[in-house]
């Protein structure tokens, strides 16, 4: 029988088999792990636990929050501050950045996450998930907000926890990207894949279509083709799947391909895009780079945006490589 291998031991195997993480690194991505347990027991609990609906109050960028949002928000400050291995955290929910109380010598991480991405799919039981991303803070005595504006490629450890039919975390740590499924009898993630890779051609693509008449040309004339089918200038039938919860899509692609678009519109044509460089674009570019797949705003990878601000947002492709380098020639043309 094949020995089973769960998150403890796979992170353990990390640090002493190559050294590629330190114990403090370790260690932080299992309490991380042990909060992703305590939102998972949350979401199940749905109307039970009086976790459904909205709440009274918004997030810093305006948006009402859920009532999950915030218990899922406090769990992973409340987890990780007695873990004495991050410096502070910063959350897609707060404006600020929260320092973690000096009750031990001040840690040499920093910790950002969205919560529960997808939260509008709270009250109709759709797989939602949390969002993470590892930084190594800079050498000097305070933290501030100036330390978490690094680029993607200075990420040490990212992942997401998707709360579906089955709680997953999927996670990197530079070299690879393995699969975890909880194990609830034994309250432990159990590694069921390893070395996740993209396929390099796709006939599926994920975007939400009701905003088409706002998108940039680029962006329209690649869904045109897609949607003509075996009959247009691609030659091959495009499924369109779309959740509306950025971890169900992007777990979908990882785990059978496809590509997800969430591009600029001109709506709001001041913001670059929708979704947040340091709590969406990231980490989910560097697992997908890390999968054999391409992460792009359409004009440069995202991993190599610097980091201007807390909050910045930006467009976002990513997904199979040959069909996000389509897109990246398209607006090349443009």
């Amino acid at each position: 029988m094949t020995k089973k291998t769960y998150l403890t031991r796979y992170l353990v195997e990390k640090q002493r088999l190559n050294g590629h993480i330190s114990p403090e690194l370790r260690l932080l991505l299992e309490v991380v792990a042990r909060a992703c347990k305590r939102i998972s027991q949350a979401v199940n609990k749905g109307a039970l636990g009086d976790v459904m609906g909205s709440a009274d109050s918004a997030n810093v960028q305006g948006e009402i929050q859920k009532k999950l949002d915030i218990i899922a928000n406090e769990v992973l400050i409340e987890a990780n501050e007695w873990g004495g291995h991050l410096a502070a955290m910063a959350s897609e929910e707060m404006e600020g950045i929260h320092v973690v109380p000096n009750r031990y010598p001040q840690g040499e991480y920093l910790l950002l996450f969205d919560p529960l991405d997808g939260s509008s799919n709270i009250d109709v039981n759709v797989s939602i998930g949390t969002i993470f991303s590892v930084l190594k803070k800079r050498d000097g005595a305070a933290v501030s907000e100036q330390d978490f504006l690094q680029g993607g490629t200075q990420q040490v450890a990212a992942g997401y926890c998707v709360y579906g039919p089955q709680t997953t975390l999927v996670l990197t740590v530079g070299d690879g990207v393995a699969l975890f499924t909880l194990d609830r009898e034994q309250g432990s993630f159990l590694l069921t894949q390893e070395d996740l890779r993209i396929p390099e051609d796709t006939k599926e693509f994920a975007v939400n279509m009701s905003n088409q008449r706002h998108w940039a040309p680029p962006v329209t004339r690649y869904i045109d083709e897609c949607l003509q089918g075996v009959d247009g200038p691609r030659g091959k039938d495009f499924n369109m799947r779309w959740v509306g919860s950025m971890v169900a899509d992007v777990h979908r692609i990882l785990t059978r391909g496809g590509v997800f678009l969430y591009p600029w519109d001109k709506r709001e044509p001041e913001k670059p895009g929708k979704l947040r460089l340091m709590y969406e674009a990231n980490p989910m570019s560097w697992l997908i780079e890390q999968a054999g797949g391409v992460a792009t705003d359409g004009q440069r990878r995202i991993l190599d945006i610097p980091a201007t601000a807390l909050h910045q947002r930006v467009a976002v492709f990513m997904g199979s490589k040959n069909e996000i380098n389509r897109l990246i020639s398209y607006h090349a043309e443009a």
